[in-house]
């Protein structure tokens, strides 16, 4: 089956700065796949080399397997949505969503019945006369994502479409975007450095650092089995203990630490002496006894959050640790300043090389 979109060893360069090296990936036809990483890491630059409007200075791009060198964005079947939405606050709901449509030379009755039909998608059905200043935030993203579609793309890009919608709103538009998807078929690409957006919608994501692919997976895999320090710290919370691999025996390994000596899954089989950093997620450690436990540590406070409540301490070294507890546990944390044990399965962490993590 023919990629919707690949990427062969494309690197991007402007003057002496790389902003993307030698990425590839392919990405299949109705596949929801974002791109995730800090600002700056260039998730955005691809997406414009995607579009049409940044060259690679490497590589090749690929859509619908036809290679896209010297194909200008206009002719690409491709639609983007920027973070303004970029909407004509001059022209109606209607007229906004079909304006690509009456620069291709559609007739106006043509293009009405194309309206009348994406507004019922956008759940907007009968509002094509609205101006836009009349809309909600949500609903204007509905209409950029609606005149996107009107030109039938075979890609829509969406680079950080939510980031100016307030939590609870953006929490909504993420499901509503899903569904979009969902209903129409077509691939959409999605550019985010907000982890929450990347794993609720995604089929797939591409973590991203410093013009680097780090990992693809889908959320569950990146989450529990990342294979760089930089996608295990930057995707989720967790805990970071550092230390040299002490032992290292089948999937397992021992970590000598500030704590003492931890176990965790070796996932990169490192060898006794290399440098390592432990992983361990806040839901992973169980507080108990002072003396029962393989690390000691301090409480300084809690946040309740709801279904599930964020237990911060002090190790004995002076390093900052989370625990997440809820139901029963929740309700027997200890005070701030009683002293605590914390247990883990070995297997629940991870080993991974001692290299750039993402800090917080």
């Amino acid at each position: 089956m023919t990629s919707a979109v690949a990427l062969d060893h494309v690197s991007i360069r402007f003057g002496s700065f790389t902003a993307v090296d030698d990425a590839s990936l392919d990405i299949a036809p109705g596949e929801f796949f974002s791109f995730l990483g800090p600002s700056g890491c260039g998730k955005t630059t691809l997406l414009r080399t995607i579009s049409g409007f940044v060259e690679p200075s490497e590589g090749v791009v690929r859509i619908d397997g036809k290679d896209m060198r010297g194909i200008g964005s206009n002719q690409r079947p491709t639609a983007l949505i920027f973070q303004n939405l970029a909407l004509f606050p001059m022209m109606s709901v209607a007229e906004n969503i079909v304006y690509g449509l009456r620069v291709r030379g559609m007739g106006k009755s043509e293009r009405m019945k194309v309206a009348d039909r994406l507004l019922d998608l956008i759940a907007l059905p009968g509002q094509g006369n609205k101006r836009i200043d009349e809309l909600s935030g949500g609903q204007k993203q509905r209409v950029a994502i609606a005149r996107a579609l009107a030109v039938e793309p075979k890609v829509l890009l969406l680079d950080e479409p939510l980031s100016a919608l307030d939590l609870k709103l953006r929490q909504h538009m993420r499901s509503e975007l899903k569904e979009i998807q969902r209903r129409v078929g077509i691939t959409f690409i999605y550019i985010t450095h907000d982890q929450g957006e990347a794993l609720t919608m995604s089929d797939r994501i591409a973590v991203m650092d410093r013009g680097v692919i780090q990992q693809i997976g889908d959320g569950r895999t990146l989450y529990n089995h990342p294979r760089t320090a930089f996608v295990a710290s930057f995707v989720g919370e967790t805990n970071i203990l550092a230390g040299k691999v002490a032992t290292a025996e089948g999937e397992l390994a021992e970590v000598a630490t500030a704590h003492g000596p931890l176990s965790g899954a070796n996932a990169r089989k490192l060898m006794s002496g290399s440098d390592a950093m432990l992983f361990i997620r806040p839901e992973s450690l169980r507080l108990t006894a002072p003396g029962a436990g393989a690390i000691r540590g301090t409480i300084v406070g809690s946040a309740f959050e709801g279904h599930v409540t964020h237990v911060s301490l002090v190790a004995a070294d002076g390093s900052k640790l989370t625990v997440s507890v809820n139901g029963e546990a929740a309700r027997l944390v200890p005070e701030p300043g009683a002293e605590v044990g914390l247990v883990y399965r070995p297997e629940e962490a991870i080993i991974l090389p001692s290299e750039g993590y993402a800090h917080a």
